[in-house]
This record gives structure tokens, sequence and C-alpha cells, in this order.
């Protein structure tokens, strides 16, 4: 087994002799695919990728151009899937790739337990990022992978086009940087070293305590300042003095100190538990250098990085557009509005001028050569595109672009160098003008380019959204360096934070980590992660959220959660993860998109076949609109040539029309990913938990009744009962060490009523044994003088009585009556909702503790809320029956629906059970609860059930529920096994969330409607079906049609920006914010005319002037995220 050795002693640090645990057998790969321009392009992705062995499962978004894979790697590896993607035509560059454990499977409770580490023994790799200067197109990016990729020792290969960057992974023994540096420019690109790491074997924790952090090795980037001489060998001595001394450091697995760029890089790999990075820059700074902490690969650069390429293609192709219109409008001048003036104008007559050979007009030259830069230079990026695409045996959008100008083109192209010929022969009289339509090349093409411009402008806008959630966190923090005096402050970099730091945040701050306030008070803005408008108030032992911002007071914080771990950055995640998520209807779209080029192809050539043959029939002499479009214009040019051209401007009219783009971005992504999003749509039933849920989980002991023999006497002071005393002080300490609510508030009553006696530091729990659901066991030894330890049990009536007997290991509890006292004690405040704890002390029943749990002031309304949106409402709780009903009588949910004394797993099996009940397929959604009758002949379907729930004992049912809804104030388990999380405990949210789901669905369905409704009236249009009446549509106006297809989709999506909480959702301070019909139809207006016209503005500044000031005041910026201040209280989310 390998492991690794401290530098130090050289005693293992690390070993990996734990054999029975194995590695993850699937990873989840994260990439980034450019080239992508259409649905048929994601569908032959994702066809050519399940071809491979070992593939779980493929989403790709076209919107993103992000793609997932779930495989094994045993079966596939990484390389195997980008080369893969390579061969389909497409560039893909990884940005992740992590073991994959699937979220729906039942969650084990966690025990408190050390993380055990394996160390990967593969070869030595070198990892080397390089500036790649020259490339213009994806077949440049494409051309540099291919070859480098040939090399032997070369594994991966990842060139990213509109950065400009190159990532080589490659054997540190085969390759150098300059070697493979050299390889590039021989492919006629400029190449700039910018990093080179040395990686080295792989720590991976395979087991993870929501208590324990795991042990894991951390890659940071550090710049170093103060080297000297650095082209000379003293420079170079310095930096190997540098990795020499770090590398000493204990807990520091690598150093390298690399030249890049004219500046000393150290590539650190360290395991950050044992040397946080802040102790290798000071050890740096210490030595005499000035280290800068670099980017690296961190998520937020990586997200920076994308938004700047995504602005640079949006660049792109503004200016391909606007070069395309500058030479497409004089071409489309000379050929459709020159020959409508009189022929005696002077301008009709300078362009049918007769230059160089007869047949050869002046206007049809000028044409000619204002094509060809359009054609071949603008238009070059669809050549490579198709090209690669063909050759790989796949169809895009940028085949039937290029299939489509090219037939124009070049039939012109011919038409025009023939007609010299033909005039010559006699074949064709001396006023013969040839047959061209350069102006379909040009305006296709510009058309082409505008819609992509609109397109990559809306994708743009994902970015946006994300960096503008990278931006809440701030660049620096004060730490302080003598806790806990806090006397002496330091400015440090947010990226050197550590948990367990101490920070000071004065007012205006932005606080920088999620952490506990541990002195001080203050007011802090969380709008802009909860959606709180109103200022929070924070004391001692609150809790703050990295990324708010303090108001007017100074407190000190206690860092909790530092780097990738906080919230802010959890959210970045989950935005990121629902940008590539994909609905099942989205993924039905991607399957038509991939047979819809295909098609396309055939009718189009089925369209020109046949109206040659019609035209050359005497049908046409029949049907006045044919006969004037077909013989008018063969009897003028005299050959036939009108015929043909007419029936090739039909069949490019069918290629250039259809467009699979506008299914490709019909999905608007929402809450976590689209799967929730779907399921949401269909819920039935809704299961609450009690706990949490429906209550505050703030409970309170109200009362306590001890055994008949220790009722005498009361709890105050010295008065206070030995036996008392040492029950209360053995349960404090024991309730303290859990995280319960239940325990929390036993252990807050045990330290009030035993005031200045107060709980000794020399008690001891020994032993301590936590059943969920039901009660905990240990033993307590209440002095270190006594040896004597007493054993105490605390849990429920189930567990002290015996019923619970196999979960005690033991059976000294089975079947104990309980005190009569007790039972009375305990029906008196169970009936009241309240719960009973009952304490046993030495083998004796010696009290029971009644806690009451307040009910949310919204549960009322939002069980009312659920039955109004059409699902039944069932409560789930292991209380007992009676504290069950009585929350169910106050919320008003039936008692045959009250589930109570339900163990974790007892949950689990009521979500399956209610979710094989069968029920009508066309069940409206008023009736959809009622489960149909079972001989009945209609076809039926499952029951979709929703869970909500916030803690470790739901997050079984929360995984095997349809859609799991987590409360934020829950435990982080429940958060990650649940689909949608709330930023907010309130129970209207949750109807807030299924009721912008099913708003969000609806509009994918129009969408789609709206996508297959243009392709169903398009393509017939541009075959000729409707030409007997004398309609057709011209080939440039069916590239503007294709192209505002898409956008006239981003359109319909943004209507997503008016959606508003349902008045049932509103809270009582909220439902004066309402304004009348008018105001919100006025605003509505306002919003989707500037959403329309904002994407014209590049185009037509002095134009759009008159309506600028209306639009600045109408509606915020184009295209951005749906969720206003007061609704994000759901993650954020971002819709097209």
């Amino acid at each position: 087994m390998s492991s690794i050795n401290d530098p130090l002693t050289s005693k293992p640090l690390l070993s990996s002799s734990n054999s029975f645990l194995t590695p993850p057998p699937l990873l989840q790969t994260t990439l980034t695919i450019s080239g992508m321009t259409c649905g048929s392009c994601v569908s032959a992705i994702e066809s050519n990728l399940k071809k491979l062995s070992g593939i779980e499962s493929v989403s790709v978004a076209l919107l993103t151009e992000q793609a997932i894979v779930i495989h094994d790697e045993a079966s596939t590896s990484v390389y195997s899937i980008i080369d893969q993607i390579d061969l389909s035509g497409f560039d893909a560059t990884l940005i992740s790739s992590q073991p994959f454990a699937n979220p729906k499977k039942p969650t084990p409770v966690l025990k408190r337990e050390s993380s055990y580490l394996t160390v990967d023994s593969s070869p030595k790799l070198l990892e080397i990022s390089f500036k790649v200067g020259g490339m213009t197109c994806a077949s440049c990016s494409s051309s540099i992978e291919t070859q480098i990729k040939k090399l032997d020792g070369v594994h991966l290969v990842s060139v990213a086009l509109l950065a400009g960057r190159c990532k080589i992974r490659c054997d540190a023994d085969a390759w150098t940087p300059d070697a493979l540096r050299s390889e590039i420019e021989d492919l006629g690109f400029d190449a700039e070293i910018l990093s080179a790491t040395e990686l080295n074997p792989t720590i991976s924790s395979l087991s993870k305590s929501s208590h324990v952090s795991p042990v894991s090795e951390h890659r940071s980037q550090i710049n170093i300042m103060g080297i000297s001489n650095i082209e000379d060998a003293r420079g170079w001595r310095s930096s190997v003095d540098l990795e020499d001394s770090v590398n000493k450091i204990h807990g520091v697995l690598s150093c390298q100190v690399k030249l890049s760029n004219g500046t000393y890089v150290m590539f650190l790999n360290h395991i950050r538990s044992i040397v946080p990075l802040r102790a290798v820059v000071d050890h740096t700074s210490s030595l005499g250098y000035d280290p800068v902490i670099g980017s690296g690969d961190s998520a937020s650069n990586s997200i920076q990085l994308q938004s700047l390429a995504r602005t640079k293609e949006v660049a792109s192709w503004r200016n391909a557009c606007r070069s395309a219109a500058f030479f497409a409008l004089p071409v489309f001048f000379l050929q459709m509005m020159v020959p409508m003036f009189p022929k005696s104008t002077f301008l009709h007559k300078l362009c049918d001028t007769p230059i160089i050979f007869t047949g050869w007009y002046l206007g049809d030259i000028l044409c000619l050569f204002l094509t060809l830069p359009v054609q071949f230079v603008i238009g070059r990026r669809f050549y490579r595109s198709a090209w690669k695409s063909l050759r790989h045996g796949t169809a895009t959008m940028d085949v039937l672009v290029v299939i489509g100008t090219s037939s124009a083109f070049f039939f012109s192209l011919l038409s025009l160098l023939v007609a010299p010929f033909f005039i010559a022969t006699g074949s064709v009289p001396r006023t013969y003008h040839p047959s061209i339509f350069f102006d379909t090349c040009t305006m296709l093409i510009t058309f082409v380019s505008f819609g992509r411009y609109l397109e990559n402008l809306a994708k743009g806008k994902t970015s946006a959204a994300l960096s503008k959630l990278i931006s809440l966190c701030p660049p620096s923090a004060t730490l302080y360096l003598d806790p806990p005096q806090c006397t002496q402050e330091k400015q440090l970099p947010t990226e050197l934070i550590e948990v367990g730091d101490i920070l000071k945040i004065v007012p205006g701050d932005k606080i920088p980590a999620d952490g506990t306030v541990v002195s001080g008070e203050s007011s802090i803005d969380e709008s802009m992660v909860t959606g709180e408008a109103v200022h929070v108030s924070k004391n001692i032992g609150d809790q703050v959220i990295g990324g708010t911002v303090n108001g007017f007071g100074t407190f000190n914080m206690l860092v909790s959660r530092a780097g990738s771990d906080t919230a802010l950055s959890q959210i970045v995640k989950l935005v990121e993860e629902a940008q590539t998520s994909k609905a099942p209807i989205q993924a039905f779209a991607d399957t038509v998109a991939g047979y819809f080029v295909p098609t396309v192809l055939g009718l189009g050539l089925l369209t020109f076949v046949g109206w040659m043959v019609i035209s050359h029939t005497s049908l046409i002499n029949y049907i006045p609109p044919l006969k004037h479009l077909f013989v008018t214009s063969t009897t003028s040019d005299g050959n036939g040539g009108g015929k043909f051209m007419t029936c090739l401007k039909l069949c490019i009219s069918v290629i250039v029309v259809a467009c699979p783009c506008a299914l490709g971005l019909s999905t608007p992504t929402a809450v976590m990913g689209a799967g929730p999003l779907e399921a949401a749509n269909t819920i039935d039933k809704i299961v609450l938990d009690k706990t949490g849920t429906l209550t505050t989980a703030q409970l309170e002991v109200i009362d306590i009744r001890w055994a008949a023999h220790l009722a005498e006497g009361s709890l105050d002071g010295d008065e206070m009962d030995k036996t008392k005393k040492q029950v209360l002080m053995a349960l404090t300490a024991t309730e303290a060490r859990s995280e319960h609510p239940l325990a929390k508030a036993v252990a807050k009553f045990g330290l009030k009523t035993l005031g200045w006696l107060a709980v000794p530091s020399t008690v001891q729990v020994t032993g301590f044994e936590s059943f969920t659901g039901a009660g905990v066991r240990c033993g307590v030894r209440l002095s270190t003088d006594s040896q004597r330890i007493h054993q105490l049990v605390v849990g429920n009536f189930k567990f002290m009585t015996g019923s619970t007997a196999e979960a005690t290991n033991g059976d000294s509890n089975a079947s104990k009556p309980l005190d009569p006292v007790m039972k009375k004690f305990q029906v008196e405040h169970e009936d009241q909702g309240h719960t009973c704890v009952f304490v046993e002390f030495d083998g004796q029943l010696l009290c029971t503790i009644a806690l009451a749990d307040l009910l949310k002031p919204e549960a009322r309304q939002a069980v009312e809320a659920f039955r109004n949106m059409g699902m039944s409402v069932i409560l789930v709780t292991g209380d007992h029956r009676r504290t069950a009903l009585a929350i169910a009588r106050q919320v008003g949910i039936s008692p045959q629906d009250v589930y109570a004394s339900v163990s974790p797993e007892g949950k689990r099996m009521i979500v399956e059970q209610l979710q094989e009940d069968r029920l009508d397929s066309s069940t409206s959604l008023s009736s959809r609860a009622r489960p149909s009758h079972p001989n009945s002949s209609k076809t039926t379907r499952p029951c979709r059930v929703a869970m909500v729930g916030d803690g470790i004992n739901d997050s079984p049912a929360l995984a095997r529920a349809d859609l799991g809804i987590a409360m934020c104030s829950g435990t982080d388990i429940a958060m990650e096994a649940a689909d949608i999380i709330l930023m907010k405990s309130n129970l209207l949210d949750v109807v807030s969330a299924i009721d912008l789901s099913r708003r969000v669905f609806r509009q994918i369905r129009l969408n789609f409607l709206w996508a297959s409704v243009y392709n169903l009236i398009g393509i017939p249009l541009a075959m000729g079906f409707f030409l007997p009446w004398g309609i057709h549509l011209h080939p440039m106006m069916a590239g503007a049609a294709m192209a505002f297809s898409s956008v006239s989709v981003v359109c319909s999506s943004l209507t997503l920006r008016f959606w508003t909480k349902p008045k049932i959702a509103l809270r009582p301070d909220e439902r004066h914010v309402q304004s009348g019909l008018l105001m919100e139809l006025r605003n509505a207006l306002g919003g989707l005319l500037a959403a329309l016209v904002a994407p014209l503005q590049s185009l037509g500044p002095l134009l759009l002037h008159p309506f600028r000031t209306c639009l600045r005041s109408a509606s915020p910026a184009y295209y951005t995220p749906i969720i206003d201040t007061d609704l994000e209280e759901l993650l954020p989310m971002t819709a097209v």
C-alpha cells in the first residue's frame, strides 16, 4: 500500500492501509463544450457518448454549453469522453471530475468516526497551461488538440478558443513545457507558458462526518514577487531554496516554484487541516519574499473566465453581424431594389453596363465581389463547423446554413461564368441576363449572425448572474491574531480565512465567511441571500452568512465555514448545476432535434425534385401563379434556367427556414435543477414533518412530573432533593451533547433550574449511544472522585416501555409498566399537542418532562394553500399520536392523514406506500388527490409525492420522495438529500416554490408549442404548398424567420420575470404591496417592451434614442434572473 510520509520525521502521515474501502464506482465529470449551435448538436453529442461502455447518464445543456456525464471510471476514462466529443466535431474542456453519490439512495445515520484516506498511486503527471495566439475558430483549437494528442505520453489536451488557453496533461518524464510549446508553435500558433504543475497522487476522502471534517489535500497557487535576477542562475537558485524550505513544512505534500511570464509561481499541494495556506504565506514572507495569492483553478476564477469568454463571443457575433450587413445591404439594394427602377434611370443603366465579356454586367460583378468576403471570410466559421460535423457523421444547424448559402452562391457563380459561353454559342440571345441571387447568400449569413448574437447575448446573462453572486464576497477581512483577547488585528485576503478564525466586522463591511457572533451586536442586510428586506438583528450566538452586509454595529465572529464551504459558494455551485441540468421534456426535444437536420435536408431535396418535375408538366399552365412563376421566367431566360433557379430557391428556403435552435432554447432552468422543476408540476400529495416544519422547533420545557417517591420538595436552591439534583446534572450534561431541538430545550431547562449549582466540569459522559427518533443511552460519572457510573436513559414512550427493545440491544426495559401518575401527566399534555420525554436513572423511571413546540403562524394558511393547489396534505412525525392529532387539528389536517410515532425508516416507507397509490391519468389538478377505483378500466399512474422536512430523520424520506424540500434551518444532511432548499423556514415559501415551478413548466410547454408551430407552418410555406395561391417564401425571408425564431422563444421565456407570488402564499405584511390591475398591466407592458427592444440598441442607437428614457424607467436590465428581492428566499434562479 502506498503512503505519504511526513517530510520532517519520515513517519507515515497518511496511509491507504484500509483495504476494505473501495473508491466510489461512478464519477461525475463536468465539461464545457464549444461549437454547439442547436438541439441537433446536443443530440449528436449525447448519442455518441452513450455508445461508450460504462456511461450511466449524459446531460448536455445547450444554453450554458456544459455537459455532465455520470460514468464508470474503470470502463470509460475522462480522456475517452473528451476524445469522443472531439470525434463528434466539438471542443470539450474539463471542468471537474469527482466521485458521484446517488442522492436518491437512503441516507445513513452519521456517526462520529475518523476519515479514511486512500492514495492513488498513478504515474506522476505534469499539467501545463499555455496562452495560445492565432486561433480564430473552433477548427484551430481542434487541430491543436488533435495533433498534440497524437504525441506519446500526452493524456489530455484541452483548448479554450475564446479564452485563448490550452491545458495539457502529460507524463512528467516524457515532456517539458518548452518542448510542448515548440510542438504548438510548429502547428502555426503562438504559445506562451502560463504555468506548469506536477500532479502528485490524489488523496480522496471516502468517509465524511457532519461533525468531523475529513483530511484532504488542497492545491493552491502563490505568485512570488520578491525574487530578483529572475533571468539568471541566482534567481533560479532562490526559487530552489524557497521550494526546499516550503517542502520541509509538516503537512506540505509538494511544492514547486516555476518561472512563468517573468514571475515565479509556487504550485502548492498541502493538507489544509494540518498546514493552512496562511501558514505557508507567512513562512514565505518570513524568508523575504512577497507572496500574492493566485487565482488558480477556483470556481470564482472559472466563472469569471466563462463570463469573459461569453463577452468575447457576443462581441465576435456582433462584429460578424455588422460586417455582414455592411456588404449585404449594398447587394440587396443592387439586386432587389435597382431592378424596380425605370430602365431609363442612370443607376439602372449603370448596373446593366456590360464589362469584360458579353453577359457580364457591372451590377452582377459588384455583387459577386461584395458577396465573396461575406461567404468565405465572415461565413468561414459556418463552413468549418459544418465540415467537422459532417466528417464525424453528425448534422447541425451550421450544415443547413452552409448548404443553403453555398447552393445559392455557387449556382449564381456558375450562371455568371457560363453566360458568355451560352451567348457565344447562340444558345441564348445577346440580351441574356444570368440568373443570380447573391443577395440570398449575404442576407442569410447576416440574419443568422444576428440571431447568434442575440442568443449569445441572452446566454451571457447566466454567467453575469453567477459573477454577481461571486462579487458578494469581499476581497479581504480583518483577522484577530491573539484570540480570545482580540487586541491585535491584521488585514488578509479572504482566501486565507480558515475555520476557527475570529474576524472583526465593522459597519458597512461584507461578511467574508459563515460563522457565529461571539461579541458585539449589529443588524445585517441579508436580502442578497435570503430575500429578507428588513435588516436582521444579530446578537451573541447568532449565525451570520457570508456575502451579507453589516449595518451600523461592530462585532466579532467565529468562522464556521470558509472558502468553498460557505452558503454563498454552495448557492453558486447549485446555480451552476441548475444550468446544466435537463428536464425529461428537454431530453425529448433533443432527441427530436437529432433527427431534425437530416429530415430537413430530405425535405429540401424532395422540394427541389418535386417542383422540377411539376414545372416541366402541363399542369402549371392551368394554375396562373405557377404559370407566371415558371413559364414566364423560362421564356425570358430562353433556356429553362428560370425553372431551375425557382426550384433551387424553394429548396434553399426549406433548408434555411427550419430551425432546431428554438427547440434547444425552449427550456428555462429554475429552482435547483430541471428534474425538480418537472416533478413539482405534478405533485399529488405533500407530506409534512411536524417539528421544524409546521412548528417553530423552539421547544420549551413547560412542566415536569417526578415519580411518586420524589414528588415532595421543590427544585429551588438548597431545598432540591439530592436525587433530583443528580438526575438534572446527568440529564443536562448528556443532552448538551446533542443538536436535537428536544435535547437543546432539556439542556437549557437543566441549566436554568440548577442555577448557581450549574453543571460542574467534572461530570463525565461515557458510552453515549443515540437512537434516531427514539432516545439516548449513556453512562454518567458525576464526579472524578466517584468511581460509580450512573446509567441514564432518555427517550419517548415507546423507547422507555420496551417497544424499541431491539434498538437498545437489551431487554432491561421490556414491557416495563408506566407509573400511573406519569401516565396521566403524559395523556394530559399530549392531548394539548405537547411532547413528553421520559428519564430513567439507574434503572428507575424517575421523571417525565413536557415540552411545547409553538405552531408557526403561517402553518394553517400554508396547509389551506396546498389543498387549493390540488394536493392532499399528510402529517408524519415521530411524536406520539395525541401530539400529532393536536397539531393536525390546529392546522386543519384530517386525522386519517396523520402518521405518528414513525421512525426515519418508517417515514421513507410511508412515502413509498403513498407513491404506490394509483390515480387516473386524466385526473384534473383539483381532483388529482382522489385515488382511482381499483376496478376502473381507465389508465392510471403512480401518485407523485413531495416531502417537506428539516432534520436528519427526514433525509431518507426526502431522498425517496418525488420532490424533496428542505428548510434552510435544517441539517446539512437533510439539505443534501432534498431537491429544493428554501433560504427561510417559511412554509408559504413552499407554496411559492411549487407555484413558480408550475408557472415555469407551463412556459416550457408554451415555448415548445411555439417552436413546433413555427416549423409546422414555416416548412410547408417554404416547400411551396401555397404556390397555387401565389404565396411562397423567399430564401432571404426564410433566413430572417429562422434567425428570429430563437429570439421569439427567448422573449417568450422573459415573461417569467412578471411572475408574482400567488395570493394564497402572501403573508399579511406582503398583501399591501400588491398594486391594482392597471399598475400591473403597465409594468408588464413596460418590461416586455424593454426586453424586446434592448437587444436592438447595439444595432441602431440613433433610431432608439427617443425610447431610451422610457426604457430605463420601464424595466430592469434585459434578461435578469427571474427572482426579485422578495422572491430570493428560494435559491437564485436563472431563466432563458
